[in-house]
């Protein structure tokens, strides 16, 4: 059968994203926010760890970096692990465009109004609301952070892609906690809900770069693929054939990465 469509009429598309193109795409969405794009000419931008943070800091520099290397913890080869502290990089900072050197703790109290803040999670729920995974007892870089950007109203956003949906991040909170485990395959972890972000899933970040609404319908896959989601979006031809394309280079700029990390995380972990 052949569907005809007339000009202006809404058309779909659909596609599957594996984590590593999720990643790109947010990235890709953060950096054109009105509040990123403000504070980049204007103000200051902090990138905590994370890997999905990495590609943001990517598109802000131009060039990508060792992902493995610019996150604290992490979930891999079926553990709950950590990168050692040694071949960690450091959080970045951006001042009207420029990096400054320093981590997050030295100028996290010099961020004021205006300002932004970009770390991501380990899980989001429906409702945008964003859980971070903690093996520092002292709250790691989000729970030294929160408390003065909550109390100046500085900018935060969490990128964070729709493999990490959970059903609730406030029901998941109250369970974790690293003295309440007794056992631990990896890990022990303490989790901080964070509720008042500017959350950006797959969904927000395709809204930002075409226009497009994008509803999450599928996920999981093998073979590389394992952690992908699959988005239907709608909107417009001229929308929804721009959405494709962009899909399309990020997923041929993508290709290596998983491969990279392969070879990279193995001596990163401790």
């Amino acid at each position: 059968m052949v569907t005809y469509f007339a000009e202006g009429d809404t058309v779909s598309g659909i596609f599957a994203l594996t984590p590593a193109e999720s990643k790109r795409l947010i990235a890709k969405a953060v950096v054109r926010l009105p509040e990123v794009k403000r504070a980049w000419e204007q103000g200051r931008i902090v990138i905590g760890n994370g890997t999905t943070t990495g590609f943001v800091a990517a598109e802000l520099l131009g060039n990508d970096l060792p992902w493995f290397n610019f996150c604290a913890g992490l979930i891999c080869d079926g553990m709950l692990a950590s990168t050692r502290k040694e071949d960690r990089m450091l959080p970045f900072v951006f001042e009207k465009g420029k990096v400054l050197e320093g981590g997050t703790r030295d100028l996290v109290s010099e961020l004021k109004g205006g300002d932004v803040f970009v770390k991501s999670g380990n899980a989001v729920d429906v409702d945008g609301n964003v859980g971070v995974l903690v093996g520092d007892e002292k709250g790691g870089t989000i729970g030294t952070s929160i408390g003065v950007l909550a109390a100046r109203g500085i900018h935060l956003v969490c990128p964070v892609g729709l493999e990490k949906l959970v059903p609730s991040v406030l029901d998941a909170a109250p369970r974790l906690g690293i003295s309440k485990f007794k056992y631990a395959i990896g890990n022990a972890l303490g989790y901080i809900p964070v509720t008042f972000a500017h959350t950006i899933t797959e969904i927000q970040a395709l809204e930002v770069l075409t226009g497009v609404t994008a509803t999450h319908v599928a996920s999981g896959g093998i073979g590389g693929s394992e952690g992908a989601v699959v988005l239907v979006v709608e909107g417009e031809d001229a929308a929804v054939s721009r959405t494709m394309k962009l899909v399309q280079e990020i997923k041929d700029s993508t290709k290596n990465i998983a491969k990279l990390g392969e070879i990279t995380w193995r001596g990163v972990l401790k």
